[in-house]
């Protein structure tokens, strides 16, 4: 099984979650099947990584793991290639919600300046699932106090899906390591 992780807006393969899978992939002994790549700001971008990444990979052996953007970019994905997806607060409607994030920046987790241009707008909108039609492919791990998406948006999203909603929980995940053990048995037990 490999399994592709793909952060969020701003953030890096150094962000909590990130390095919390990559800890316990290096301890099950099996680091070697988790790419853990640095997405480029660009959206076309970033999917042409990940497909370039995937691409020897035969779907039923990929599931993609995704936080915020990164579950906007694996629904996408996951229902172009026919695999598997875990979707952590995931953004419904990134158009939306990252059209108010088009001044220069810097990345959360290192000091490197970040630019997000208006026609990255246009490119997510690309992106855009309107209907997930494989809903037993995806796990949603939704917390109730997210401070920046709507998690009703997400359960609609992924109705039919298997969805833990999680009381208290915030936009970071901040105890996704309890849910840690749920998530592989989603990932190699499916």
């Amino acid at each position: 099984m490999m399994i592709l992780y793909l952060h969020g807006f701003r953030s890096s393969p150094l962000s909590a979650k990130a390095q919390l899978f990559k800890k316990v992939m290096q301890e099950r002994g099996q680091l070697n099947e988790l790419l853990l790549p640095s997405l480029p700001s660009s959206p076309k971008q970033a999917i042409e990584l990940c497909l370039k990444l995937v691409q020897n990979i035969p779907n039923d052996q990929l599931c993609i793991v995704g936080s915020s953007l990164g579950g906007y970019y694996a629904t996408y994905l996951a229902e172009t290639l026919g695999c598997r997806a875990v979707c952590i607060n995931p953004s419904i409607y990134a158009p939306r919600d990252l059209s108010t994030q088009l001044d220069v920046r810097t990345q959360y987790h290192t000091s490197d300046p970040f630019y997000f241009d208006a026609s990255y707008i246009k490119e997510l909108a690309k992106f855009f699932i309107p209907t997930i039609s494989t809903p037993e492919n995806f796990l949603l791990l939704a917390g109730t106090h997210d401070e920046l998406l709507d998690w009703q948006e997400m359960q609609a999203k992924y109705q039919g899906a298997t969805q833990l909603l999680v009381e208290g929980e915030d936009h970071a995940f901040s105890g996704f390591e309890q849910y840690l053990p749920f998530v592989l048995d989603f990932i190699f037990q499916h």
